[in-house]
């Protein structure tokens, strides 16, 4: 059975201080919920919250990492380096890397496989921009992207893989997306997969929506058949906002 998943993404928030504060506080307010629950602090926190959350149910997860084991890449972090310190999550191909930092297809396809040889599970995101919506050509974006960096993956590498669809659009742009929206594109990803590997392995991938995820609309996104948790952002760093999300479930 797919895990139901509800992970944090601090961006560039909190400093060594206010993570400490932030977890100290979610585990005092975690209360029993089916999710997993896994935060993503920056790297400068990575070992101080991976230590603080030893012996709760709560896991630490980078944001990016680098396909190289090591070299001559200036400010970047290796998988070897993430696991010394706790870390074995990695968030990968989030849309403010893919639109900021110029990531690509094939970039993420090897990131994607440094971890898996590092035996780290990636949450691999995903999603379609504005336009892409507009011009119906969503489902292809979508589709494409999930081919290019995981359809070389054989079947067995899939447990380690947690999809998070973002659709760009619905974030920060005055436009929304409905649950059944949400859904939707949640079903065609899980068929997309089965089409390629077969619908014993989709059904066990967990897919996490990504789009503007609040306590407001937690309950009735999660209740949708195909959509497993949630990829949240700005409600994340709110620990009573993150805590309600959670226990949407």
């Amino acid at each position: 059975m797919r895990k139901q998943i509800v992970a944090g993404n601090w961006k560039m928030n909190n400093d060594y201080v206010d993570s400490e504060l932030f977890v100290s506080k979610l585990l005092k307010e975690l209360k029993h919920s089916k999710a997993e629950v896994i935060i993503a602090p920056p790297f400068t926190s990575l070992l101080a919250s991976s230590n603080s959350v030893k012996g709760s149910r709560v896991i630490v997860a980078a944001q990016n990492m680098h396909f190289a084991e090591n070299g001559a890449y200036t400010g970047e972090i290796s998988a070897a380096m993430l696991q010394s310190v706790g870390v074995k999550t990695v968030i990968l191909g989030h849309s403010e890397r893919r639109a900021y930092f110029n990531e690509t297809d094939a970039l993420l396809a090897k990131k994607v496989d440094t971890a898996l040889a590092h035996n780290m599970r990636a949450i691999f995101c995903f999603g379609e921009e504005l336009e892409d919506r507009k011009s119906g050509n969503e489902e292809t974006i979508v589709e494409g992207q999930i081919k290019n960096a995981l359809f070389h993956l054989p079947a067995s590498a899939w447990e380690h893989i947690v999809l998070a669809y973002e659709p760009v659009w619905a974030i920060g742009t005055g436009e929304t997306a409905s649950p059944q929206q949400a859904q939707d594109m949640h079903a065609f990803i899980r068929q997309t997969i089965a089409n390629q590997y077969s619908a014993d392995l989709a059904a066990e991938v967990s897919i996490l929506y990504g789009g503007s995820v609040k306590p407001a609309n937690a309950k009735e996104i999660f209740s949708k058949t195909d959509v497993d948790g949630g990829l949240i952002g700005g409600a994340a760093l709110d620990v009573e906002q993150f805590t309600a999300i959670i226990n949407a479930f």
